[in-house]
């Protein structure tokens, strides 16, 4: 597979970017990629902002590697790939600088949890949303608690239990998962560039305080997202699961 997660300094910004040929879904160790790249990004001293998105011009990211689900053949591989997710969500929680999320394209499952683990995401039209897991024997255990906190129980719900709708990017917007939605992928780029400009100039200790008051309350999270974690890989090895993602994958 073709895949990456590269980490881009320029000036006091980092850029966190990460790409796999399948619709940016995501393996374990691209996972494992993203979560230590925050994390080094975070403790770069000319470091003031992070900015996370995907290579390509489709989606942002796909969710869980239908390769790598099919290949868990017991709970513990199971526990160990879904804590994948819990890595990334914490490297995000648990950094210093604010992380802003370029969402040029479709956000799926897990997709979606990187989504709302960002502090601050902007999006493009095309950046519709879909939480597939329940579809597929297994549900949006891990990345939950980030978008239950992001848009509220409500809308977590009805996106948990409606795997195979849709959701556009300005529903998303509604609900607070975005911060804006533009046109075009250029007028995202264009705003993204003012919106960072206008992060670097205010001053650092006050944006890690901010911060932290955004992050209240999640203390708890690294063993609630292990728990999750045990769920998942539980549920993913029933035969409902094996068969839907083997049909998935055909």
């Amino acid at each position: 597979m073709n895949q990456y997660v590269k980490l881009l300094n320029i000036g006091e910004l980092s850029i966190v970017e990460f790409y796999t040929d399948k619709s940016n879904s995501l393996p374990s160790d691209i996972l494992e990629s993203i979560a230590q790249n925050i994390i080094i990004a975070d403790q770069t001293d000319s470091t003031k902002i992070i900015l996370l998105r995907s290579g390509g011009e489709k989606a942002f990211c796909a969710g869980a590697s239908f390769d790598e689900l099919s290949s868990i053949k017991d709970e513990e591989s199971g526990l160990s790939f879904f804590s994948g997710f819990a890595k990334v969500i914490l490297s995000i929680r648990s950094a210093k600088k604010i992380v802003i999320g370029r969402i040029h394209g479709k956000a799926v499952g897990g997709g979606v949890g990187l989504v709302s683990a960002c502090d601050i995401a902007l999006a493009s039209q095309h950046a519709t949303i879909r939480l597939s897991e329940l579809a597929v024997g297994i549900g949006p255990f891990v990345i939950g608690p980030a978008v239950e906190r992001k848009i509220g129980l409500s809308a977590f719900s009805q996106l948990a239990l409606t795997p195979e709708e849709w959701r556009t990017a300005y529903w998303a917007k509604e609900k607070g998962l975005y911060q804006e939605v533009f046109e075009t992928q250029e007028l995202l780029d264009q705003y993204i560039e003012l919106f960072k400009t206008k992060l670097l100039s205010y001053h650092i200790e006050a944006l890690a305080e901010l911060k932290q008051i955004f992050w209240e309350n999640t203390d708890h999270w690294p063993q609630l997202l292990h728990e999750r974690a045990k769920i998942s890989g539980r549920l993913v090895l029933n035969e409902f699961a094996k068969n839907k993602i083997a049909s998935f994958k055909s």
